[in-house]
């Protein structure tokens, strides 16, 4: 069964206001001394950050962690998956574009009721392709958060986890299909969880 939808959390849940962010989210920052240029955007009323990047980068990890301080609800785009498209993954197949866009389109969807209500949330989405990202953001002030490292570091993390359905033979075609956002704030992944999160705060 698909989750429920986003917007059928209580309002209440999002109490923290996105005016807490607004020291972080400017345009141009600079160089943060790893050769990774960021970019930062103004808060607004009501908002969605979308936290991104290849399977292993530690998007559901950074993510909980991330709504967890902002006291915003969190949700995985794994969850939105239909059987057809877990059992593929499961198998070693990649999803092609025909699988994904129903998917994204179900999130988008649930994105957009969050966004009518006034409310916020971290999803933890792939989102690999500019044109999956314009999908998410055509429903409203989604900002991208993209979680940035190399094939060797993430392909040592996947080493030592198992995840329900993808495995880490899928690495080198997320890395194939992966277009890197050019407005987005870039977090490296090399930094403890706790400095990712103060980063994108601060």
């Amino acid at each position: 069964p698909y989750p429920v939808p986003l917007a059928a959390k209580p309002s209440h849940a999002c109490r923290r206001s996105p005016a807490s962010l607004q020291q972080s989210f400017h345009f141009e920052a600079p160089d943060t001394g790893t050769g990774i240029r960021v970019h930062r955007f103004p808060a607004s009323a009501a908002m969605i950050l979308v936290v991104m990047g290849v399977c292993g980068c530690g998007k559901t990890t950074v993510g909980r962690a991330l709504a967890e301080a902002l006291d915003w609800p969190f949700h995985d785009a794994d969850d939105f998956h239909p059987p057809a498209n877990v059992a593929k993954m499961a198998a070693g197949q990649p999803l092609t574009d025909a699988d994904r866009w129903p998917w994204l389109d179900r999130i988008a969807a649930e994105l957009k009721r969050v966004l009518a209500s006034g409310g916020h949330a971290v999803l933890a989405c792939s989102a690999l392709k500019q044109a999956y990202r314009d999908r998410l953001q055509a429903a409203g002030d989604v900002r991208i958060v993209y979680l940035k490292g190399d094939a060797a570091t993430i392909a040592a993390r996947l080493a030592d986890r198992k995840h329900q359905y993808m495995p880490a033979s899928l690495l080198p075609s997320q890395f194939a299909a992966l277009e890197e956002p050019a407005d987005a704030l870039v977090v490296d992944i090399r930094q403890p969880v706790a400095a990712q999160i103060q980063f994108v705060r601060d």
